[in-house]
């Protein structure tokens, strides 16, 4: 029986300390929520006369024209459900939203795969937490937890959160929770999460185009954890929604019941940890860049170079574990006193070291130049005990671990700060925003409609 309305959140990530490692099986990535969430709320479409039958609509309230229709129907041969976007229907005037529509038609996919029930229309309305993005006005940007960015989607700069992972997830499981009751899918069960697990990361490797690590999705369902891939191998021969057999085979994907194939990947929360009096933060600095461009030249370099790679990676895997271990140790002690940071703020700087050098031998700027001089100045405010360019780099939002009582003077710093760069340099990075987000140990997270008072239809 469907829900009549059900809200979700999944929270945005950041990998402290394992990127491009966590690409390959053999290494592991540290990696932590964030209290940044992307909603989805979804809620049954009543059907006016003459209307269409078969519609979904999806809303992203807080930007310029991005409202998405869509048409389904059941394909023959077990094909799935294949989802078509409405031509007239749809006030964005771009093509696609490949994350929206593909999670849609995975999902759909999966539940007519599980269950015989009618698949009604419904409308879904998307929301994201303020630090997502980038945005002009800091002052209001950190005055709401949502705000109206008043530009199309594609123009929004991402702060380099997770939010297509966040999206996938949170979707999925709205879109889960409304069509199946609890008998058939109970998300607050072991078995409920890996099975949304499974799902989303599918859905979001078909919608990127390519089957990525699956760190991002992981910390979306389940919170910080150290992360061990998945074997790629899990997706193959799945196909493309509308082939013949194509639910059938996404329902053993997603149960993970066939016994030759079997999700592989190894999600350790207990090892993600922070000790108490210490925050993680970030700092946007407004310049987002594309990762997968950064990603194909880290991995040729690779290629080209295996044995000083392996060395390298090798290295970068003890820093993460290090790493890793400190923070544990620090949990179960009462250190109050920077200096009982020492080790913690030397790790930091190790594995900085190590990121600049695959910077170097890679010609990709992992840590760039005005990275290394933003850090290196925020290192020096008493009580900020290290920081990373997390993931893979480039001139996304910055990671800091602070002491609480820090988080005042960092504010002040960054209010008055610039940085003067040259073209060479990378893009221009001018005011530095400190966001309002920190570490988040819980994955998804049902939540009351209430919220989004405002931002409904």
């Amino acid at each position: 029986m469907n829900q009549p309305t059900v809200a979700v959140s999944a929270p945005g990530k950041v990998l402290l300390a394992g990127g491009y490692l966590v690409l390959d099986r053999q290494y592991t990535g540290l990696v932590f929520g964030l209290d940044a969430r992307i909603h989805v709320h979804i809620q049954k479409l009543p059907t006016s006369p003459g209307g269409l039958l078969s519609e979904i609509i999806v809303r992203s309230p807080q930007f310029l024209d991005a409202e998405w229709r869509y048409g389904y129907r059941e394909i023959e041969n077990c094909g799935g459900i294949q989802v078509s976007q409405l031509k007239g229907h749809t006030t964005s005037q771009y093509s696609r939203n490949k994350f929206v529509e593909t999670a849609l038609a995975y999902a759909l996919s999966y539940i007519s795969a599980v269950s015989k029930l009618k698949i009604g229309s419904v409308s879904i309305t998307i929301i994201a937490d303020t630090d997502y993005y980038s945005h002009p006005d800091p002052d209001n940007a950190n005055s709401a937890r949502f705000v109206n960015f008043n530009v199309p989607l594609t123009e929004a700069h991402k702060t380099g959160l997770g939010s297509s992972a966040a999206l996938v997830t949170s979707f999925t499981a709205a879109v889960l929770s409304h069509y199946l009751d609890h008998r058939q899918l109970n998300l607050d069960s072991d078995f409920g999460r890996a099975r949304l697990h499974n799902l989303a990361q599918a859905a979001h490797c078909a919608a990127q185009g390519k089957v990525g690590s699956g760190f991002d999705v992981a910390a979306a369902v389940y919170g910080s954890c150290v992360y061990r891939r998945f074997s790629p191998s899990i997706l193959d021969g799945l196909g493309e929604v509308g082939s013949p057999d194509f639910s059938r085979r996404l329902g053993v994907v997603v149960e993970d019941s066939d016994p030759s194939v079997r999700w592989d990947m190894r999600i350790d929360k207990v090892a993600a940890v922070l000790p108490a009096g210490l925050r993680l933060v970030m700092c946007d600095v407004h310049c987002g860049s594309e990762t997968v461009g950064l990603v194909k030249k880290v991995l040729a370099w690779r290629k080209e170079h295996p044995a000083e790679a392996a060395l390298l990676w090798a290295t970068l895997q003890k820093g993460g574990e290090d790493l890793a271990k400190e923070l544990q140790r620090l949990a179960q002690t009462s250190t109050t006193s920077s200096y009982g940071f020492k080790d913690l703020s030397d790790i930091f700087l190790t594995i900085r070291s190590l990121v600049r050098e695959m910077s170097g031998k890679a010609n990709v700027p992992v840590e760039s130049k005005v990275q290394t001089t933003l850090l290196n100045a925020c290192c020096q405010i008493s009580g900020v005990v290290g920081g990373v360019v997390p993931g893979a780099g480039g001139y996304d939002a910055i990671a800091l671990l602070i002491e609480d009582e820090a988080l005042p003077s960092l504010q002040a710093f960054l209010d008055s700060y610039t940085i003067a760069s040259s073209n060479e340099d990378g893009p221009l990075v001018g005011k530095v925003r400190l966001l309002g987000v920190r570490q988040e140990m819980e994955g998804l997270r049902m939540e009351e409609s209430t919220m989004f008072a405002g931002w409904m239809l």
